[in-house]
């Protein structure tokens, strides 16, 4: 019989999709992060290990798009970490490169909310939101997370 892949194996093989990310359980640990928005006022909030940055930041309400519903096909959940974080996490698969392109005023240490699975390294951690995205669905489609 064959056996289900943990995620950990997954992410080996192949680029892991999740429709508006991955399912976490509610007794998950928790951690502290801090986004920071354009006007450099600054938001910290808990972030369930084993989410995606995109789901803590729709939880709590922050604007942070996610057009494609989280699944790496857009950019709009384009955020841009400090170097020293972006040098301690796993390097951006190519199809979150190939996303991270359209991005709004990318930089080297940008990354896509939607990619990024919470761990317990990221606690205190702070995070910069883009000062704009570049959506490119044509009716005005914002999605509603759920």
């Amino acid at each position: 019989a064959r056996r289900a892949l943990t995620l950990s194996e997954s992410r080996f093989l192949y680029t892991v999709r999740w429709h508006m990310g991955p399912k976490v359980a509610r007794d998950a640990p928790r951690i502290n992060i801090t986004f920071v928005t354009p006007d450099d006022g600054k938001k910290t909030v808990d972030a369930i290990v084993g989410e995606s940055l995109l789901q803590t930041a729709q939880r709590h309400g922050m604007d942070l798009e996610g057009a494609c519903e989280g699944v790496c096909a857009c950019s709009t959940c384009h955020l841009i970490l400090p170097m020293e974080f972006f040098d301690e996490i796993e390097e951006p698969s190519e199809d979150e490169e190939d996303m991270l392109d359209m991005a709004f005023g990318l930089t080297e240490t940008s990354r896509l909310a939607c990619q990024m699975i919470v761990e317990k390294e990221f606690e205190g951690k702070e995070i910069l939101m883009p000062a704009a995205t570049r959506n490119f669905y044509v009716d005005g489609h914002v999605p509603q997370p759920h």
